[in-house]
């Protein structure tokens, strides 16, 4: 492994993603200096933004040099042979230095319909679909990392002692556990890149060892409080109060902007009421006052701020009113029949309701964010200013090859939210960017795998409060103006452009290594780039390949092998050329560092941009790790960018 190198004295910087390098690897500081003394001349755009950082001042956290290196920055000019280092060094360690540019100020004014929103699917879960754990933690961990969305399945509470329900579980783990590895587990021992890797602190909830015990009421000593589960399965519970404690408690750490809480209602009314009765307690303040009017139009986030949306199914008063004198009358009815039509009638019920009603006080709570059984976009639920379809990912492609302009439209002004299909046991991915540009602005990940559609939620979300305004061209209505649905397609709303794109890869430094490898010396790391843009089947309303499935970006092109954690590539570039079909910004550049080995190559490092946020010219690309947390790990390398 190569040492560090600390010529150059480097202000003391921070970036969201990774700290700035107190001193660089032999490779990289080579490459620096050869851009300093023109060998590798800055682009011109590039030179004027640095002459522009150097006379503005934005160098003086450069410990004081000599005389010569003072004068050094006053003769930075576009014919000057060279550059002062320790300016250069100044300026690619700030935040001008990285190849993604920082998300600008979001307009907060428009209804919330116009933002795609930061989401999770199942949160609750902190592994596989099917008998992993349970915890608060996890709704802790997406929120404080800028998750705005997440999801709630709430089940009847269990009077039944832990011990017994601990037991049970252990038990048909065990069983099933062999059956789930053999059927779902890669060919090889280690995982491929984009099959993804758990969350970091995904084993460390320290909520394993039993489930909660049911909370009591001291007015009802046999109360039992509702369950936080993945019903069906194997997965352990959680209490509903401790989840919603540590909603509370994460929420507005990382951003005041609203949190949308998705239920999943399994519980009876009796149930129903208590959740009532516990989201009113516990985010009391919080929580957005039921309407006394109609909803006629959506808020905008910046009039939300510190507030709780709930999304829960919506029953309209009438109905309740109804459903409960239907229900007096059918205990009357119960109450002089036989026994026999008693329990015909008790089966009928449960068949009419295998989900539970919702009633009308839960109900109430969705002031904004109503939620709705999707029927079509032409159903009079699609034209409510407050309704939100959830589809799952088939479902979604269905109702897009059927009417792929009308959904595009519709979602200009109306909420959606789409989540992956619940085969997918390992906790996958699909693809966000697919239904993104579809106007799709909650689309619900499994944050326990960082996978392909992860690494693309992050390219969606860096550096914002988890609330991304859509482009122009994507949005709909400003409040107080007439919505509608209408034929646009988005080939039609948008300009698309062809792109190329090219990336000289330098040197890298301080790369991760893959989870679970602890020698450098026998990190083998390439570099591969990928390129997410809009394929064409989704502006003709065609099937597309893959059902919106996570994968792969549809260009990609990879180094050559070097060796060890700070290692030289050699200006290797790769290129692509006259992509067809790009609009900016909701197209994907992925960087990732894989570990060149036999069978599948491991994820060490990743990063990925937003197009319109690449820089060109010569940038670093600060790195994740393969779990996602920041890493002092750095890419330099030199961009080129066109678009016609």
């Amino acid at each position: 492994m190569s040492s560090m190198v600390s010529s150059y004295d480097l202000p003391d910087r921070t970036s969201t993603t990774s700290a700035t390098p107190r001193a660089f690897s032999p490779h990289v500081l080579a490459y620096l200096e050869a851009i300093a003394s023109r060998k590798l001349p800055l682009p011109p755009e590039q030179l004027q933004e640095f002459r522009a950082y150097t006379s503005t001042g934005q160098s003086h956290a450069v410990p004081e040099a000599s005389s010569t290196a003072s004068q050094g920055s006053n003769s930075d000019t576009l014919q000057s042979p060279s550059i002062d280092i320790k300016n250069l060094l100044s300026y690619l360690t700030s935040p001008q230095g990285n190849a993604a540019i920082r998300l600008a100020a979001q307009d907060l004014s428009y209804p919330i319909s116009n933002y795609f929103i930061n989401s999770s699917h199942n949160t609750y879960l902190t592994g596989n679909q099917l008998y992993s754990e349970s915890s608060t933690d996890a709704y802790k961990n997406v929120l404080l990392r800028g998750c705005r969305c997440i999801e709630i399945d709430v089940w009847d509470g269990d009077t039944k002692s832990s011990s017994d329900n601990e037991e049970k579980w252990e038990e048909r783990k065990h069983k099933f556990q062999s059956h789930l590895h053999r059927s779902t587990s890669p060919r090889h021992s280690k995982g491929s890149s984009d099959k993804g890797h758990p969350p970091a602190d995904a084993s460390t909830t320290g909520e394993s060892s039993s489930l909660p015990t049911p909370w009591k009421s001291a007015s009802t000593i046999a109360r039992a409080e509702p369950r936080v589960l993945h019903g069906y399965t194997l997965t352990k519970e959680v209490s509903f109060r401790d989840v919603c404690m540590a909603v509370r408690e994460a929420a507005f750490v990382h951003s005041d902007l609203p949190i949308i809480v998705s239920l999943e209602v399994h519980a009876g009314k009796d149930q129903q009421e208590i959740m009532v009765e516990i989201m009113e307690q516990i985010w009391k303040g919080f929580l957005v006052k039921p309407a006394t009017d109609e909803c006629e139009s959506l808020p905008s986030p910046g009039e939300l701020r510190k507030k709780i949306l709930i999304k829960v199914k919506y029953a309209a008063p009438e109905k309740v009113a109804s459903r409960a004198s239907k229900g007096r009358m059918q205990r009357k009815k119960s109450a002089s029949s036989s026994s026999s039509d008693s329990d015909n009638q008790r089966s009928e019920d449960v068949k009419k309701n295998k989900k539970s009603s919702i009633i009308e006080p839960l109900s109430a709570l969705g002031v904004y964010t109503r939620s709705y059984h999707f029927k079509d976009l032409s159903s009079p639920e699609a034209s409510v200013p407050c309704h939100v379809f959830s589809l799952s990912e088939k479902k979604f492609m269905a109702v897009h090859e059927s009417h792929g302009p009308t959904l595009f439209s519709h979602n200009r002004n109306y909420l959606m939210r789409t989540f992956p299909s619940g085969t997918r046991v390992t906790s996958s991915n699909l693809d966000p960017s697919v239904f993104w540009r579809k106007g799709v602005q909650i689309v619900a990940l499994n944050w326990q795998r960082y996978d392909a559609g992860i690494m693309l939620n992050e390219g969606m979300f860096a550096d914002s409060a988890g609330w991304v305004l859509k482009p122009k061209e994507y949005r709909g209505q400003r409040q107080g103006q007439k919505t509608g649905v209408s034929d646009e397609s988005q080939a039609d709303a948008i300009a698309h452009k062809t792109l190329s794109l090219s990336i000289e890869i330098l040197a890298g430094q301080n790369l991760p290594l893959p989870i679970g490898d602890h020698k450098p010396l026998g990190f083998s790391p390439y570099v591969k780039c990928e390129v997410h843009v809009e394929k064409p089947e989704e502006r003709t309303g065609a099937a597309i390949e893959g059902g919106g499935k996570s994968k792969e970006g549809e260009y990609k092109q990879m180094s050559k092998t070097s060796r060890g954690v700070n290692p030289d590539f050699g200006g290797e570039t790769v290129t692509f050329s006259n992509v067809p079909g790009v609009v900016e910004e909701m197209s994907f550049v992925r960087f990732k560092i894989q570990d060149d080995e036999i069978g599948t190559d491991d994820l060490a490092a990743w990063a990925c941009i937003r197009l319109d946020r690449l820089r060109a010219g010569f940038r670093f690309v600060r790195l994740l790790n393969a779990v996602g947390d920041a890493s002092q790990g750095l890419l330099l390398v030199k961009i080129e960018k066109s678009l016609v």
